[in-house]
């Protein structure tokens, strides 16, 4: 982080916004529920998104949060940022080492599993075809790819899903569960089923703190409209939450 950079002007409204984002703050991490359709980042930042946001949170020499991943601008739920240059390096290696646990909720719908979990292991690969790129599971040219799974509920061909990614692939979870035959609502990209947004929730993280070295867990509570369209399909969101979590 450059020292004594000139820190952007933001409204008032921006700032009550990201504030309003922030579910755990500490001497060394923000985290957001970032909503979907907001972009974790813009190139040039020509739209809002969040790395531009967290300018709310910086010092008088311009020092600010640093995000240390991303979602995709459908995905909603948990994010950071490190307060330092330290602590986001901190947090990214725990990222990029496989050291964090990640968990996220989706509503799928289509040719479902028979059983209750079980994991998805097809190799990703990015092809090029007619000058386009895209993502596809089970090529045997692809890289590793693991994604453990639980249904805790269905009805009909839609069910509620817990993902749990032991890797981190370009679009793993919506490229797994579409290779399956049971896309994410609202996934366009992959061939969902039409729904108002991308059904796709980062619910937690798991890692270790930067300054202290003890394990935390961070989380993210379900948007009301991920919830709506849950019970529009007559699945009930409260599955996802273990006893005693509220």
């Amino acid at each position: 982080m450059t020292r004594n950079r000139t820190i952007p002007h933001l409204s008032q409204h921006e700032k009550d916004y990201v504030r309003d984002l922030l579910v755990h703050e500490d001497e060394a991490i923000l985290a957001f529920n970032k909503p979907s359709g907001l972009p974790s980042q813009v190139r040039g930042n020509r739209a809002r998104n969040l790395d531009h946001l967290l300018w709310t949170f910086a010092k008088s020499n311009g020092k600010r949060p640093r995000l240390v991943h991303r979602l995709d601008v459908g995905t909603s739920g948990i994010i950071l940022a490190g307060r330092t240059h330290p602590d986001a390096a901190s947090l990214s290696k725990s990222l990029e080492h496989r050291k964090a646990r990640k968990v996220y909720w989706a509503i799928i719908a289509g040719h479902l599993p028979n059983r209750r979990s079980g994991a998805f292991n097809d190799p990703i690969a990015r092809i090029d075809e007619a000058g386009r790129s895209r993502i596809v599971a089970g090529r045997p040219d692809g890289k590793r790819a693991l994604t453990r799974w639980t249904i805790p509920s269905r009805l009909g061909d839609v069910a509620l899903i817990e993902l749990r990614p032991e890797t981190g692939r370009m679009h793993q979870l919506r490229v797994h569960l579409a290779h399956h035959g049971c896309p994410i609502l609202g996934d366009t990209l992959y061939n969902g089923a039409p729904a108002s947004r991308l059904c796709l929730h980062a619910a937690s993280i798991e890692l270790t703190h930067p300054r202290h070295d003890a394990q935390i867990t961070l989380r993210a509570p379900l948007p009301k409209v991920f919830c709506d369209i849950a019970g529009h399909h007559g699945l009930d969101c409260s599955v996802f939450e273990p006893p005693g979590s509220g």
